[in-house]
């Protein structure tokens, strides 16, 4: 009788062995060219309880720590880049933004460059606010002041965002006035 239980008990272990390697197969797996390491969603879970170093914090929103800052406000000076043409109406807006540009400059800060076109037959002074954003969190709001914008003038514009080493992954901007 001891022998059938042991039999019984070794293909429960047997059996439960198969169906984990199944399961394992079908999960995603991604192999990191660079060290040949396999990455599972289970590896991943593991390893996010480790440590996270400064450069991980970019990865991870949550573990970047970033003093709530006031509204900072900008007057930036803009470079005429072209000509749109004036159709701002009921369907068109008097003024649009296209989308910004992100990029960091080392060891200064966190730059985007906006384009605003002015629609309308008149000059348009503008307010623009932009949101520097990591994963879902603001990390800076600026607002900024847009120099007078001549009948149909499409504008280039430099933002500064936060420091270099607060993570940033993406800006929204969003025109305040004129509505």
């Amino acid at each position: 009788m001891t022998a059938v239980r042991w039999v019984g008990a070794m293909v429960a272990i047997i059996s439960a062995w198969v169906a984990v390697a199944a399961s394992a197969q079908d999960m995603p797996q991604v192999r990191d060219s660079r060290t040949g390491k396999v990455w599972t969603p289970q590896t991943v879970e593991i390893e996010s309880s480790a440590p996270s170093s400064r450069s991980d914090q970019a990865f991870n929103p949550r573990t970047q720590v970033v003093p709530t800052e006031e509204l900072t406000v900008q007057h930036p000076r803009a470079t005429l880049m072209g000509t749109v043409p004036i159709t701002a109406g009921p369907t068109v807006p008097i003024v649009t933004l296209d989308e910004p540009t992100l990029q960091v400059l080392p060891a200064r800060y966190w730059l985007s460059i906006l384009y605003l076109a002015n629609n309308s037959a008149s000059t348009v002074t503008a307010i623009v606010g932009c949101h520097f954003i990591n994963g879902n969190r603001r990390v800076a709001d600026v607002r900024v002041v847009v120099p007078p914008a001549g009948p149909g003038e499409r504008l280039g514009l430099p933002v500064h965002g936060p420091r270099y080493d607060v993570f940033v992954d993406h800006v929204t901007c969003e025109v305040i006035s004129p509505t």
